[in-house]
């Protein structure tokens, strides 16, 4: 059976894991949504979503002067315990995204945060270059909805590839940790200076 993406969304929307375990998790079972549920709770993944309700007050402020002091970045990650706080997982995987800050320069953490009036901005003028790329209007919208997806991943913290492993987006290298450490993790927020950048 073909694991569509739209199968791995469903599994994503069910468990709240990340997209290359639910990839995983699918393939094993064949394409049995049900089967791949219980694989995910086995490895324990799925009870990430569980976690995300739960409040995140501790944490660390983390901060990255880029070579050459051009860049630096201030970066807000919190965990439910200070005991989290100090595991060295959770400091390197803070430090990492100090540095895709960085690199990458974000606007926003989630696609959530970014405003309606800049996403329909936006998908104007993803349809103006569609239609007249000579793109029929039935399939323009569509074609936009995948050109905006790419917009998030430029915009957006969350949708990024990781700068490490371009494979892992780091929503999910964010899950993966999480999964691992038992807590809800939050990236608060961050704030990125550049050298006679204007405020």
């Amino acid at each position: 059976m073909e694991i569509t993406s739209d199968l791995v969304k469903t599994l994503r929307d069910k468990t709240g894991c990340g997209m290359m375990d639910c990839k995983k998790a699918l393939k094993e079972s064949k394409g049995d949504m049900e089967k791949a549920v219980d694989s995910l709770r086995k490895k324990g993944l799925a009870a990430v979503a569980k976690r995300a309700g739960r409040t995140a007050a501790e944490g660390i402020i983390a901060s990255y002067i880029h070579v050459g002091g051009k860049i630096g970045v201030l970066v807000e990650v919190n965990s439910e315990t200070d005991f989290v706080a100090r595991n060295i997982e959770f400091q390197a995987f803070v430090k990492d995204i100090t540095m895709q800050i960085a690199a990458q320069n974000p606007q926003y953490i989630s696609r959530d945060q970014v405003p309606e009036g800049i996403i329909e901005h936006e998908r104007d003028i993803l349809k103006s270059q569609t239609l007249s790329e000579g793109k029929p209007e039935k399939v323009a919208d569509k074609i936009v909805d995948g050109r905006l997806e790419k917009f998030y991943s430029e915009v957006c913290l969350l949708d990024q590839p990781f700068i490490k492993d371009p494979k892992i987006i780091i929503k999910d290298l964010l899950g993966e940790l999480a999964a691992k450490i038992g807590e809800n993790i939050v990236i608060r927020r961050f704030i990125r200076y550049q050298l006679g950048e204007k405020s």
